[in-house]
């Protein structure tokens, strides 16, 4: 399980299996680094299915901001796009759908 070329991690068992814990200071940064932008990455995730989930809802039931509610979805989705949690093409495709929704919703 553990070779003598991983001699700078230390392995603690838990009782579902192992977890990696660094020795080196850069390692361990890396570790807090990881644990911030992760959290981050969920709540910007988070923010924009519910942007979108909202969206979606609005043009369904034809409300009367239905189309402020998409271009707010559409700002998040560029938002994400920008800071790399989603890549550009796939808010692109996004954006598109929300916006055909929103163009089909008036016929």
């Amino acid at each position: 399980m553990l070779t003598d070329s991983v001699s700078h991690i230390r392995y603690y068992s838990l009782m579902r299996g192992c977890i990696l814990v660094p020795n080196i200071a850069s390692a361990k940064k890396r570790v807090r680094v990881t644990k911030t932008k992760t959290l981050r990455n969920k709540m910007i995730k988070s923010n924009l299915k519910t942007a979108i989930k909202n969206a979606s809802k609005a043009v369904e039931d034809g409300a009367d901001n239905k189309e402020q509610v998409v271009i707010a979805a559409i700002k998040k989705l560029d938002q994400a796009a920008s800071k790399g949690i989603f890549h550009k093409n796939k808010a692109a495709n996004k954006k598109s759908q929300l916006q055909k929704m929103l163009n089909n919703s008036g016929k």
